[in-house]
Order: structure tokens, then C-alpha cells, then sequence
């Protein structure tokens, strides 16, 4: 995630290479990093933070304590953090740190590779509006961005940050399915995939609930009827809330895993 928000910060001209240091736990990686983005790469996270106005965390969350010990004593009065560890709130960071350096937590998707990303985050104690401008300006470059109450962020994990795995095998199983009744599997690959993107965008953009957009569907006694009670009978609906419920419910446990 952080080598996409990179190219992306970086492509948009959000920021200027020669103004970004990004760092590795591989010291071996650092020259093929700086070639490909044409940015300064280090191994030296304090180095790297005490120039630094924006300093985004993108790690793992169990090795994000490490990080933060390792940087404490290098941060500074005006600086701002962003993290994108899942499951660390916003408290966990501003116990280790100098007070009154703002903190803000994110949680981006995968689509952001693609410009197509959302972007949920919430905010610490000591954020400014200036922060927010900020925020918006640097994760608006990878999709959609919307600010929420912390107590949601571990349900954002488990919703917009899981949730392209879940539509990724939905994808899969409606091109097999075409596969399945005759189709060219490069054709089926593509109808599936306009149609789930198709109608993402229409519910989006009409604010209709997606019980009635399926109803328009499903005209009497037509096709859609049964294709949707093979998804009832199958239990796709449930299992889908299961699911996200369920990874929600891990993003909780992350931090001390």
C-alpha cells in the first residue's frame, strides 16, 4: 500500500521525488525503490523523520510499536502522522510520542491502485483543520475519502479494506458461471466485471438502496427471479454480512496478535 500511495502522490504531483524518503526493512531493496520512483530510500527511519512534515506509517500493525519507539525522540512540533496499521487507534501512537503532534489513522483499499480506492480515516486529539486539507489532498489521489468516528475504524477494516476480496471472488464466480454455460472465459471476465463496476456506479450515483435497483432487475416471473433464489438458497446474502462482521471483529485483535 505504501508503494501505491507513493506512485500515486507522486504522479498527481502531490509531492516532488526529491521531497520524499521512504524507508525499508532491506537494505537490498533500497536501490531498486530509488530507481523506480526517484525518491531518496533509506533503512534509517530516524533519519528519515527528522526532516519530515508528513510522516506516513504503512506497516503491519504488531510492528508499528517498534517503529514508533524508534522514532519518538526524532519527531518534532509541527509535524504529522498518518498510519495506515490496521487495528492501531489513534491513542495507541500519541502515548509514545511528543504531545500535540497530530495524529490521524487511515485505512485505504487495494483499488487505490487503480485511482478507485476508499479511503476511511479518523482523527487524534490534537488534529487541525490544515491536517484534514491535508489528508484529503494526499489519499483523494488514490479514490474516494471520507472522514469517520474512530469507534467505526475497525468496521471500515472489515468492510472497504476486506471487501475487495470478497467482490474479487464474486468476479470469479460469475465468470465461471458464464464459463460454465458456454462463454469465452476472456469475454466472461469481461461482462462480469463491467457489470459488478457497472453496478457499484449505478447505486452510487442514483443513492438508490440497492433492494430497489435489484427489484428493477427482477422483472415477474424472468430469469433474475431465479437466479436469485439460488443466491438465497445458498445463503450469499448472510454470508456476506458474516464475513464482514467477522473481519471486523479480527481488525480488534490485530495489534496484539
Amino acid at each position: 500500500m505504501g508503494s501505491i500511495l507513493l506512485q500515486a502522490f507522486i504522479s498527481q504531483s502531490v509531492v516532488k521525488p526529491e521531497n520524499v524518503v521512504a524507508t525499508v526493512n532491506h537494505s537490498e531493496r533500497i536501490d531498486s525503490l530509488a530507481s523506480k520512483y526517484g525518491v531518496k530510500v533509506t533503512a534509517d527511519n530516524r533519519a528519515a523523520v527528522k526532516s519530515a512534515d508528513i510522516i506516513l506509517l504503512c506497516m503491519k500493525p504488531q510492528t508499528l510499536g517498534e517503529v514508533v519507539q524508534e522514532i519518538e525522540h526524532h519527531l518534532r512540533a509541527g509535524q504529522l502522522i498518518i498510519s495506515i496499521a490496521a487495528s492501531v487507534p489513534t491513542s495507541y501512537i500519541e502515548q509514545r510520542i511528543p504531545a500535540k503532534i497530530p495524529v490521524v489513522r487511515a485505512m485505504p483499499n487495494t483499488p487505490s491502485r487503480v485511482g478507485a480506492g476508499m479511503t476511511a480515516f479518523c482523527c487524534g486529539t490534537s488534529v487541525k483543520p490544515s491536517d484534514l486539507e491535508i489528508v484529503h489532498r494526499l489519499f483523494d489521489t488514490v479514490g474516494e475519502t471520507i472522514r469517520v468516528d474512530e469507534k467505526h475504524m475497525d468496521a471500515v477494516t472489515g468492510l472497504s479494506a476486506s471487501g475487495p476480496a470478497y467482490i474479487f471472488m464474486i468476479l470469479e464466480s460469475l465468470a465461471e458461471g458464464g464459463v460454465k454455460v458456454g462463454l469465452p472465459r476472456d469475454i466472461a471476465m469481461k461482462l462480469a466485471g463491467q457489470t459488478v463496476m457497472g453496478s457499484a456506479k449505478m447505486m452510487l450515483e442514483t443513492g438508490d438502496h440497492p433492494a430497489l435497483l435489484k427489484d428493477a432487475v427482477a422483472t415477474p416471473a424472468g430469469c433474475t427471479v431465479d437466479g436469485i433464489l439460488e443466491l438465497e438458497e445458498g445463503g450469499l446474502r448472510v454470508t456476506l454480512i458474516k464475513a464482514v462482521v467477522k473481519a471486523s471483529q479480527r481488525a480488534k485483535e490485530l495489534l496484539f496478535s
